[in-house]
């Protein structure tokens, strides 16, 4: 009988003792902060990511928009999908560049004119509706290149501005092009 009431106590005491020890306790702590915590450091990294892309962007625009400015482009009769294909082949982070890079070039008179349509509908659609129009020799030109990132961090950090998580990146560049051919005078 005196093992049988040591084994009931025994139990007690180890029931007691489980509840009472802060053993675990850390590991439970850091079930809890791990998520939010692995969450932050996704969405920082990919916000690198995102930087690095826009930054990579930039600098090929303002490349392309050399060979606008200089006339290489009229001069060599280059459509848009040419245009498109030499920022594709400087691109080094966007992989699927011809399916998803958008390019808008517009002429203007003046640049008082120049005018940035929006990017995005009010559905947060990427707008479809680009040209191209590298204009003449002394003309003001606008290179807008855009791109819809996908972007796989969580929606709570905030970095989608697209319907369906998907975040626009854009370069863009104006300036007078060069008197790479005869400039008529201002009428």
């Amino acid at each position: 009988m005196s093992d049988m009431r040591q084994g009931r106590f025994g139990k007690r005491r180890n029931c007691r003792g489980f509840c009472r020890t802060e053993s675990g306790s850390v590991a439970v702590e850091f079930a809890l902060l791990a998520v939010p915590f692995f969450a932050l450091l996704f969405a920082l990294i990919e916000t690198c990511i995102i930087y690095f892309a826009t930054s990579n962007l930039d600098s090929v625009v303002a490349n392309a928009g050399r060979l606008v400015r200089t006339g290489q482009v009229q001069h060599g009769n280059m459509t848009e999908s040419d245009f498109r294909n030499i920022i594709c082949d400087q691109m080094t982070l966007i992989s699927d560049c011809d399916a998803g890079l958008r390019v808008d070039v517009r002429n203007f008179s003046a640049f008082n004119n120049v005018s940035f349509p929006p990017l995005i509908d009010e559905d947060g659609n990427m707008v479809g509706n680009t040209v191209f129009q590298p204009g003449d020799a002394g003309d003001i030109v606008l290179v807008r290149v855009f791109y819809s990132w996908g972007v796989l961090s969580p929606s709570m950090i905030g970095l989608s501005n697209l319907e369906g998580g998907g975040r626009v990146i854009a370069a863009s560049v104006a300036f007078r092009n060069e008197p790479f051919g005869e400039i008529l005078p201002a009428s």
